[in-house]
């Protein structure tokens, strides 16, 4: 039962900073744009991230299925990690907060509208990808844990991400915790993934 709650903490407090950190992005990509473009920017890939967990979460028994999947995963949060940090190091969460929130910048456009769709897409399907691993390597074969977590997920970032990221920005310990969280969850994908694409290369695994 502790084993059981421990799993479903991590997994909610591993959808919030996901999701936060999605926001973020989508914010620091549309902050270059004029006001009436980047609305419809912040918009789109806000609605994008959504849908796409919810496309992975409905193949996620197929894509958990793909060959050292969970290592790739564990790659692909790595590089949010790393990410997240340089935005933290970098204080922009309160700007990317006064975008989502209001007019923000005002002057003339600094990018175009494909250049920062493109990086919101870019983001939105690699960290949707990266919940749906998240939340599997969590939940593991607990098929109502799996599920939960994705219901949450798509939740989060479809309702909840523009206040995930206030609350990220006002409380600067939290969003630490949650770097550190999600470099423990990357080294722990990493390390479980590694024994499968070990096998695929032809890599002798020492049995733990």
């Amino acid at each position: 039962m502790i084993e059981r709650s421990l799993d479903i903490a991590q997994i909610i407090f591993a959808d919030i900073i996901l999701s936060g950190d999605n926001a973020l992005v989508i914010g620091m990509a549309a902050a270059g744009l004029s006001p009436q473009l980047r609305q419809r920017a912040i918009y789109l890939g806000m609605g994008l991230a959504a849908l796409l967990r919810i496309i992975f979460a409905v193949f996620a028994t197929y894509l958990l299925a793909v060959p050292g999947i969970l290592f790739f995963g564990g790659l692909l949060l790595t590089w949010v990690c790393w990410r997240f940090y340089e935005e933290l190091r970098r204080d922009v969460l309160h700007e990317a907060e006064e975008v989502l929130a209001g007019p923000g910048y005002v002057g003339p456009p600094r990018r175009q509208m494909w250049a920062a769709l493109t990086t919101i897409t870019i983001a939105d399907v690699s960290m949707s990808i990266d919940n749906v691993l998240a939340v599997a390597a969590i939940a593991r074969h607990d098929t109502a844990l799996l599920v939960f977590g994705l219901v949450l997920a798509i939740a989060f970032m479809a309702f909840f991400a523009t206040m995930i990221l206030k609350v990220l920005s006002r409380f600067p310990l939290l969003s630490w915790a949650g770097f550190l969280f999600l470099v423990y969850l990357s080294a722990r994908m990493l390390w479980d993934g590694w024994p499968e694409v070990a096998g695929l290369l032809g890599i002798g695994v020492v049995p733990i």
